[in-house]
């Protein structure tokens, strides 16, 4: 962005350079849109918030949010695409939980701020 020039002059010159020097990098953007594009379903959304707090397995997410195991399972996998999740494996069962980034935890506490609900104590 260099020594682009804004077609409309609301600001200082410096205040426009510190602006352009401040602009996140294009794949930083898109890894946060994905993120919020997963999180923006409220199934993926509901099962985001259980695995903030606990670990499971497919079976015990579709019980807790009344849904299938393959639609929960097809939930799952986006979440992990997205950076969301992490899986450990034992034995034939997988478990799910958040990933531990700065990113999953600022979600996490935007999220509850947000709709004002709180973790289970």
């Amino acid at each position: 962005m260099g020594d682009m020039i804004l077609p409309h002059h609301h600001h200082s010159e410096e205040e426009e350079k510190i602006l352009m020097r401040s602009m996140p990098a294009d794949d930083a953007v898109a890894s946060v849109a994905e993120a919020m594009k997963q999180l923006g379903d409220p199934t993926r959304l509901r099962i985001f918030w259980i695995l903030c707090h606990t670990e499971e397995c497919v079976q015990d997410i579709a019980a807790l949010i009344s849904m299938s195991s393959p639609a929960v399972a097809h939930h799952l996998k986006l979440l992990k695409t997205a950076g969301l999740l992490t899986t450990r494996r034992d034995g034939k069962e997988v478990y799910y939980k958040v990933a531990e980034t700065p990113l999953v935890w600022k979600l996490h506490t935007t999220i509850e701020d947000i709709a004002d609900i709180n973790c289970p104590r």
